[in-house]
């Protein structure tokens, strides 16, 4: 018999106001601390020359795995992150880790957490 997890372990990240390159950087950084639903090909692309573009990513934080160090980004990136309260926590341990981050918003929920938070080079 397959049991439940305790706690919910995924995380969904939106990035926006930032370079498609920088939403790479930190794609590939979260991906070699995290299994995740982007592939290492999967390359973010502007979509549109005036409107903003918004990048996604699910990663699942019940292991990290890999090497998880400091990042260097050509700017600033704004990151919304949500999931449940344990897995946000694993997650923002692991921001700190390879970011400098600034909390911009929070929101919490019955059973979620959201953060708006913007990252930086460490």
């Amino acid at each position: 018999m397959v049991s439940e997890p305790e706690h919910p372990e995924s995380v969904s990240v939106e990035l926006s106001g930032c370079s498609k390159e920088d939403a790479r950087i930190v794609f590939d950084a979260l991906r070699a601390c995290f299994l995740s639903d982007r592939r290492a090909d999967d390359v973010p692309r502007d979509f549109h020359e005036v409107r903003p573009t918004v990048w996604l990513g699910t990663y699942d934080v019940a292991e990290t795995r890999g090497t998880c160090g400091p990042t260097h980004l050509g700017a600033s990136v704004t990151a919304d992150v949500q999931g449940g309260y344990w897995a946000i926590d694993r997650f923002r341990t692991t921001l700190d880790s390879l970011f400098t981050v600034q909390d911009l918003c929070t929101a919490s929920g019955d059973q979620e957490r959201e953060l708006h938070v913007r990252l930086e080079s460490r």
